[in-house]
């Protein structure tokens, strides 16, 4: 059997894997299969600062381009259609075979597309390369219109990034407020006066039922029938994983590809990181998680598994967003909640609020207030990122006074 490692997908946990793989000291054949062009790179700036032209994306390549080359990383452009995983080999677009020792699915997701009149018309974008992030670059100039479609992170910072460089847009999205699903109805109602102050023009509770225009969008049209016209639509509805197709062999999906805590599929040989992993976490059960520090970790995780490893992914998610000014650290992972504790001021904007679920801490989100957990040790976030690893259920009075050190509600600082 080859030694080769495979790796389909050529975003930010395919390239953690890779590098990781060279700096454990892997010496066999590694061969990242993309359909994208360029070097592995991490996404966040394509909805802020490069699409506002304040950033390039060199700064978040996982490699430079001649890391490559000199630790003996090919790269192919092209496509994986078919896994057979019997023969441990990947068949590719251009015909060519490629034999495996072990393979790692890192394929990520693609942008739901609306499924509505007009969706065809030119004018319409979903983000999530560089290339589509460089059509919204050339729209995006001051007084024309724009629609953006979905108010998940996505919608949020593109409506943000395109208020900014003096685009006049209008948000359509169910539910009552921007991120509502993921931060609750506090947060998400302070983040929609925000948006409104800045100028957007929110359609809650509405959605789209057509897109009108010649040729080229004009005006997109609600079901509620507001019709609001445009000069561009960007739609930010979500991601589908893309699971490539197997043979000789049974890949268990389900919301993504399903892997134990080792990142190991249901095929021998075969593992998943990044967007299209389910994985079975030790502290949150089976999750998908589409963020950027996910996406580096696991894939540097999965690297390690696949050289032997048999620690668990334990990793404790954690993500941001930034909107205009303001600054959203969040730490744990939590779907539904039965009590929302605030230390702090949703007047005032200024928080850390905590999601308990039977009284344990289950998540927590800073807005613009908390430190990155990441990054800072001793900071407030990092504070609540430990309760939530610990499982603790201090009261809801401790979490919300001031004057109670959030350290002291944890078991150990360190």
């Amino acid at each position: 059997m080859s030694d080769r490692i495979v790796i389909i997908g050529g975003g930010l946990a395919g390239g953690n894997a890779a590098a990781t793989l060279r700096e454990e000291g892997f010496s066999g054949p590694v061969t990242i299969v993309t359909r994208e062009p360029g070097v592995p790179f991490g996404r966040p700036p394509l909805s802020k600062t490069y699409l506002r032209s304040e950033e390039e994306l060199d700064g978040w390549y996982v490699r430079p381009a001649a890391w490559y080359d000199k630790h003996q990383v090919d790269r192919l452009l092209d496509e994986v259609t078919g896994i057979q995983a019997d023969a441990h080999t990947v068949t590719l677009g251009s015909g060519q075979q490629l034999e495996y020792g072990k393979l790692l699915i890192a394929s990520g997701g693609q942008p739901h597309h609306l499924r509505l009149p007009g969706a065809d018309l030119d004018g319409v974008h979903y983000l999530r390369t560089v290339a589509s992030c460089d059509a919204i670059k050339q729209e995006a100039r001051p007084g024309r219109r724009a629609v953006v479609i979905g108010m998940g992170f996505i919608g949020c910072e593109v409506a943000a990034s395109l208020t900014q460089l003096g685009v006049k847009v209008t948000a359509v999205f169910g539910g009552r407020y921007p991120l509502e699903r993921v931060l609750g109805e506090q947060v998400g109602a302070i983040m929609g006066d925000i948006h409104r102050e800045k100028g957007v023009q929110l359609l809650a509770g509405d959605e789209v039922a057509e897109l009108t225009g010649d040729g080229r969008v004009s005006a997109v049209v609600t079901a509620a029938g507001t019709t609001v016209p445009c000069d561009f639509v960007v739609a930010g509805i979500g991601i589908a994983p893309e699971v490539p197709p197997v043979t000789g062999g049974s890949l268990e999906t389900g919301d993504g590809i399903l892997v134990d805590e080792h990142c190991r599929t249901s095929l021998p040989d075969v593992y998943a990181a990044g967007d299209v992993a389910s994985v079975l976490h030790p502290l949150f059960g089976r999750v998908r998680v589409e963020h950027y520090n996910n996406g580096e970790k696991q894939g540097a995780f999965a690297a390690h598994s696949m050289l032997g490893s048999d620690a668990p992914y334990d990793y404790l998610y954690t993500f941001w967003s930034d909107q205009y000014d303001h600054k959203i650290e969040y730490a744990g992972h939590a779907t539904k909640w039965d009590d929302f504790v605030v230390r702090g001021s949703l007047a005032d904007r200024s928080l850390i609020g905590f999601y308990l679920v039977d009284g344990v801490v289950r998540a927590a989100v800073g807005l613009d207030r908390g430190g990155d957990p990441e990054l800072d040790a001793d900071s407030e976030m990092a504070a609540s990122a430990r309760l939530v690893d610990q499982r603790a259920a201090p009261s809801a009075d401790q979490l919300a006074d001031e004057k109670t050190d959030l350290w002291s509600l944890t078991s150990a600082r360190r």
